[in-house]
């Protein structure tokens, strides 16, 4: 390395302890960096944190969670098909009451949390749409979609237990457990259906549901009351988990 580049380290170490004072003088009694595994309601995760005061981290975690399942209903003979993703990356920042009970406010920076799920109906089966009745067509019979999703970026709060960063020197491994909500923003219920509806009988008054108004305007009309009704419920993600983590 040469001198300028010595001088010119010096010279930048100097300006942060300057303006960082308290970080500087306690660098080096802090714990640096430490990694953890998680399993709970947002999947499988890995963390990792770092410390920022004696009292409180800095951590940052991604979970993952993917599941596909299929149905027959036995009483009208309706498949249903549906995929849980739980996809989510998130910023925290711990602080600790105490020993081990921390509140952790942040952010989900990626919030990909979603489910979707589809439906054949049987020839014949009658469904609902803003209170009008169809049949599924026996030429045509009908198929459905229905999806959650919300806007990718959340806020987060946790409390718990547990310390990813024990103080302890001779401390390194460490189990949490916490819990609290991400404040899903804007969830949406989708839906979509494809064949022929019809208004009488299978096989009278038949209308392709892609081409008629009629049918998309009470299609419509059932997924805002289905957003106005259920999507309430859905601004909540809950967040309960188990951690196991080491300090390096």
């Amino acid at each position: 390395m040469t001198k300028q580049a010595i001088r010119t380290r010096l010279f930048v170490l100097a300006l942060v302890c300057a303006l960082l004072p308290v970080a500087c003088l306690a660098q080096d009694s802090l714990p640096h960096f430490g990694m953890g595994v998680t399993v709970g309601t947002l999947g499988v995760g890995v963390q990792a944190a770092t410390a920022v005061t004696h009292s409180s981290n800095i951590r940052g975690g991604f979970n993952y969670f993917s599941y596909t399942g299929s149905t027959t209903s036995n009483s009208d003979n309706i498949t249903f098909n549906g995929t849980l993703k739980l996809e989510s990356g998130e910023l925290l920042f711990d602080q600790y009451l105490g020993h081990t009970f921390h509140i952790s406010p942040g952010v989900v920076l990626y919030d990909g949390n979603q489910a979707t799920g589809n439906a054949t109906l049987p020839a014949g089966k009658t469904f609902t749409l803003n209170n009008t009745q169809y049949y599924s067509s026996m030429a045509n019979p009908v198929t459905g979609s229905g999806s959650f999703t919300a806007d990718k970026i959340a806020p987060e709060v946790l409390f718990g237990f547990g310390n990813l960063l024990p103080r302890r020197a001779n401390k390194h491994f460490s189990v949490s457990f916490e819990m609290g909500a991400i404040f899903t923003q804007k969830p949406k219920i989708g839906l979509n259906l494809a064949g022929s509806a019809c208004t009488t009988s299978s096989t009278v008054g038949c209308a392709d549901i892609a081409s008629s108004s009629s049918i998309q305007n009470n299609l419509t009309a059932e997924q805002n009351k289905l957003n106005d009704q259920v999507g309430s419920y859905l601004k909540y993600w809950p967040v309960i988990r188990l951690g196991f983590g080491y300090k390096f």
